[in-house]
């Protein structure tokens, strides 16, 4: 097999070529030799890096970020579980199909998940299973606005990457739903995914890169390039800072904090009872300092800084995989 014949990079240049990649696949036919020979790679070397991350944990596919609005349904959700009793409730939470992020943080309300679905009734009945399961209630926080969302952060750092305007997104068309569903199981590692990503449906690969490329053009897809898990390049720290606003000042606040450095998310989400926060935003890093720092500057220039806050570190990842918008996860 070629892929197993290549010569691989050394591990210092993988790391460097996953961190190049996570963006901006080119839409030809052949994406991988594309990809390699701006690095003096073949398409093989490429997919041999590439199957060493996803074989390692590094990376969990190569595919798209949808844009909020695409389809689907999506929510963050709390619960505020007993002490003694995280471990226990995580673990129902993460066999909950519909769960793709699980993470414990140093909070009363000490457990924050995200659920995904097809739709919102399917949503909803996914949260309350996890209620039932549970027998705790959790706090609903549905999203509304993205202002900075998964752009694929720099590993080092270094990410000055201006943040991507909030436009709105276009949503998938129902003749198109298939092949958004294929795309989030993530593209083939053969010379020619586009084709393989299309031929179950009954797509050429020119339809289907046409679809990807007004997918990218219209907002639909954030990126297209490889999806890296930051927890396993020691991008270990991250805290989610909340802050309360007035209705009217959240929209100007939202994109003013999106723009700072250090930001890699940023969003509006509705309010609930008990709960007055309504804009959100994750700063990740190697250590709590260096976020809590970042976090401090980054409020203070967007002019937050004497609007009700808190600021959230996790204190552990229980699950984190890929969202599932417009197909139902295996049980």
């Amino acid at each position: 097999m070629d892929m197993l014949a290549a010569a691989l990079p050394a591990a210092s240049e993988a790391r460097a070529l996953l961190n190049a990649w996570q963006r901006d696949l080119p839409l030809v036919a052949k994406p991988y030799d594309a990809l390699g020979a701006a690095h003096g790679l073949s398409g093989a070397q490429v997919r041999a890096v590439l199957q060493g991350a996803l074989d390692g944990g590094q990376a969990s596919r190569i595919g798209g970020v949808f844009g909020v609005g695409a389809g689907g349904a999506g929510m963050l959700c709390a619960l505020r579980v007993p002490a003694g009793e995280l471990e226990r409730v995580a673990r129902i939470v993460d066999a909950e199909p519909g769960v793709n992020h699980n993470y414990a943080r140093d909070h009363a309300l000490n457990l924050w998940f995200v659920a995904t679905a097809t739709d919102d009734e399917r949503l909803q009945a996914s949260v309350d299973r996890i209620e039932r399961a549970t027998g705790l209630a959790a706090l609903r926080l549905p999203m509304r606005r993205a202002y900075r969302i998964d752009l694929g952060f720099d590993l080092d750092g270094a990410d000055d990457a201006a943040p991507q305007a909030a436009l709105p997104v276009a949503p998938v068309s129902d003749a198109l739903r298939p092949l958004a569903a294929r795309l989030e199981e993530g593209l083939a590692l053969v010379e020619r995914p586009f084709a393989a990503l299309g031929e179950p449906l009954g797509l050429t690969e020119a339809e289907v890169i046409a679809a990807l490329a007004e997918w990218c053009e219209r907002g639909t897809l954030r990126r297209l390039g490889v999806v890296l898990r930051h927890h396993e390049f020691g991008i270990s720290a991250n805290a989610m800072t909340v802050f309360e606003l007035p209705e009217s000042e959240v929209d100007a606040a939202g994109e003013r904090l999106a723009a700072q450095p250090g930001v890699t998310l940023c969003y509006r989400r509705d309010s609930a009872p008990g709960w007055p926060y309504t804009l959100y935003c994750m700063v990740h890093g190697r250590e709590r300092g260096a976020v809590r720092a970042l976090i401090d500057a980054a409020v203070r220039h967007a002019g937050l800084a004497d609007r009700r806050h808190e600021v959230l570190f996790s204190t552990r990842r229980f699950k984190q995989t890929g969202a599932r918008y417009f197909s139902e996860p295996a049980s």
